[in-house]
């Protein structure tokens, strides 16, 4: 009797010895988040092939340009020119990237049945759905700008060296060229119009992934085009297009922006102007719906 009753205390310790720790909902969440990189390379791969691009480009068209200009002044011009269409290219691509990545991660899990491998994982579905949702709105905005400077700042080092090499003065180019504001200003457009501005395009996007079971692309832009469409027959209005125009715009924020390009970059900066725009609020409570509606469809809807 003694020697069964000490038995059942040493089972129990020992399950209890071997039982998983509890993992914290933000280090799930955080492993959501690498996982996405993981398996979506084309994130980072797709901004980064087209940065080296420019940077190629650069190297060719710098040279032959400032080789074959005599005006000195001019030479400095013309080394200064590529670094803002840089920097428009990059974002242009992370945003196509953004697209692509919100119509087909909830749709591709389901048509190669690899949903199944991840329900069985313990993360719930609103933990899924929220890291693919911050792929766009908070990784892709970082990973630009991270992007951006490093590309800016290799480009800054060759125009130096060009133009040493054609007897200009490079310090003063380098103090115009890299400043401080103009780097603070590009994380804020980033984050304000690429991140929380079109975070309704990524939550619509979304939700037509998890609810579409083919052509994901097509049933995300065509009730859009079709509502523009119908308005304009109908009552002769375009509410709906200029509404979606002033969305992609950018708004208050891609407004300041453009207007820094030729302005101090700190100007037009009025971070409480943009947090204060009705519209910023009305977008992000349709991404919340549209973010609510995906979760609940992917915990019900079948594979492919």
């Amino acid at each position: 009797m003694n020697t069964q009753s000490s038995a059942i205390p040493e089972s129990h310790l020992g399950s209890q010895a071997t039982a998983p720790a509890a993992i914290s909902t933000w280090l799930r969440f955080f492993w959501s988040i690498k996982r996405e990189l993981w398996e979506y390379r084309s994130i980072y791969i797709a901004p980064l092939a087209v940065a080296g691009v420019t940077l190629f480009a650069f190297l060719i068209a710098s040279i032959g340009r400032a080789m074959s200009t005599s005006d000195l002044v001019r030479r400095g011009e013309i080394l200064e020119e590529p670094y803002s269409f840089a920097a428009l290219v990059i974002m242009a691509t992370t945003f196509f990237v953004a697209i692509f990545y919100c119509l087909d991660t909830l749709h591709g899990e389901r048509r190669d049945r690899s949903i199944l491998f991840w329900k069985s994982l313990p993360v719930s579905d609103l933990t899924t759905v929220l890291s693919k949702a911050a792929i766009p709105i908070i990784v892709l905005p970082l990973l630009t700008f991270a992007i951006i400077m490093v590309t800016q700042f290799i480009m800054l080092l060759f125009s130096g060296a060009v133009m040493l090499v054609s007897g200009l003065d490079a310090s003063t180019f380098w103090k115009q060229s890299w400043s401080f504001p103009v780097s603070v200003m590009m994380l804020y457009h980033l984050i304000a119009v690429h991140g929380l501005w079109y975070a309704p395009f990524y939550g619509w996007m979304l939700l037509v992934s998890a609810w579409a079971r083919r052509a994901a692309f097509l049933w995300a832009f065509l009730p859009p085009i079709a509502i523009g469409v119908l308005e304009k027959i109908a009552f002769n209005t375009s509410y709906f297009g200029s509404m979606m125009g002033y969305r992609m715009s950018g708004g208050e924020a891609g407004g300041d922006f453009m207007a820094n390009n030729s302005v101090h970059p700190l100007m037009h900066f009025s971070l409480l102007r943009f947090l204060v725009v009705p519209s910023l609020w009305l977008g992000l409570v349709f991404t919340a719906l549209c973010l609510i509606a995906a979760v609940r469809l992917r915990r019900y809807r079948n594979p492919m």
